[in-house]
């Protein structure tokens, strides 16, 4: 979340920048809630301290019965206040991170191509989307997993599964190249910290299935358990950030997002995936955030895919985001460029929410800033490299870096 301090100085900017990022928040009522909590604050405090110089000598009965009824306007504007914080934080909450000056601002639509790589394929031959390719080599099965699990999940077979465990492996060599502690994470993780993230974990508007009857859901990708990893600690940063890339299994509702585009693995409600994760000092945000991205398409050159990187605009960016890069791959099932991966910049925004701090040079404690990003994931990375690489008769050639792993050249 924003330092309500900066909200305070900044009303107008802040304001600017919910309108930009298309979310309506009530910054006035939050301003106002904040002067009475403040106000609040002040007079139990005084009313703590004129109780506690009392205490210090042995009190008459008089002065006994007053402190009793400053113990009771303790405990009444402790109920006030409680009220006023629980509205305030969840407006608090709400207000969107400032978003980046060069970020495009617009809406999903309005985002700026900033790097494009590889042309789209030209078969001579009538190209088939990866549904169609999987289920006809049998590495696919969408039907009985929807018997099993509903609609949206899946088996995986055969060569896929092969092929799934070769992206991983390939991703986890390039991205420990730099520097990353591999990590594999929990699926699940605390309410708590899915909010502290970003993530509503209730209400109509979530995207996460909840345990029933626990303080726990299942998590929608591993930014949410590796953001929580470090929560209520502050960090030594002095020899460098600290950096993670995680395999955790993810699970999404994905409530409303049926059609065309969700055809296959393109929308699904479970897969797994590999996350970078960076806490680093404030002036070094943009430059890991510049690495990521530049790790992302290592990954994806080695691949050899058509690609595009897309500066994302305001309203399209989520919350926690400062700044946000999609790299989107060409897909025949779209006739056109899908995402693929993202790296979001989140500055201090979630770290405030979850108290991740670091030690300065001077001794004092500042809050760290996040970053996240997709190595490889196991939904779009397979749909991208079998649409890709598919072969006029209907078999997939292996990407040249994975062969080595899968152990062949074509699935068929």
């Amino acid at each position: 979340m924003l330092d309500i301090k900066f909200i305070r100085e900044n009303k107008e900017l802040v304001k600017e920048n919910c309108k930009n990022r298309y979310v309506k928040v009530d910054v006035d009522k939050l301003l106002e809630l904040d002067e009475k909590r403040r106000g609040m604050l002040k007079r139990i405090e005084d009313l703590r301290a004129s109780r506690n110089e009392r205490s210090k000598n042995k009190p008459t009965e008089e002065e006994i019965g007053k402190m009793r009824l400053v113990g009771e306007g303790i405990k009444s504007l402790e109920i006030e206040l409680e009220s006023i914080e629980k509205v305030y934080f969840d407006l608090l909450k709400q207000v969107p991170n400032l978003t980046h000056p060069t970020s495009p601002i617009g809406k999903e639509d309005d985002f700026n191509t900033i790097y494009t790589s590889g042309k789209p394929p030209e078969f001579d031959f009538k190209a088939k989307d990866h549904e169609t390719l999987l289920t006809n080599l049998d590495l696919i099965d969408f039907e009985r997993g929807a018997k099993v699990a509903g609609t949206k999940f899946y088996f995986l077979k055969n060569d896929l599964v092969r092929l799934n465990m070769a992206l991983i492996n390939y991703g986890i060599e390039v991205v420990s190249k730099y520097g990353y502690t591999l990590v594999e994470t929990p699926d699940l993780a605390k309410n708590e910290i899915l909010e502290g993230i970003g993530f509503n974990p209730r209400g109509a508007e979530t995207n996460i299935y909840s345990v029933e009857n626990t303080d726990l859901s299942l998590v929608g990708t591993a930014e949410i358990t590796m953001g929580g990893y470090h929560a209520n600690e502050v960090l030594d940063l002095v020899e460098g950030p600290k950096k993670y890339v995680a395999l955790s299994h993810c699970f999404r509702t994905e409530a409303g997002a049926y059609g065309k585009e969700s055809k296959g693995l393109y929308r699904v409600h479970q897969f797994t995936k590999l996350e970078i994760f960076i806490y680093c000092k404030p002036e070094d945000g943009e430059k890991y955030h510049q690495e990521i991205l530049n790790i992302e398409k290592e990954i994806v050159n080695g691949l050899k895919i058509p690609y595009r990187v897309i500066d994302i605009a305001s309203g399209d960016l989520g919350g926690p985001a400062y700044k946000k890069y999609d790299i989107e791959a060409w897909m025949t099932m779209k006739n056109d460029y899908g995402e693929i991966t993202s790296t979001s910049n989140c500055t201090d925004y979630q770290a405030r929410r979850l108290n991740i701090k670091y030690k300065k040079a001077d001794g004092s404690n500042e809050y760290v800033h996040t970053l996240n990003g997709t190595a490889v994931v196991l939904s779009r990375f397979p749909l991208a490299v079998v649409e890709n690489y598919q072969q006029a008769d209907g078999s997939i050639k292996v990407p040249e870096v994975l062969v080595k792993y899968l152990g062949k050249e074509i699935i068929n």
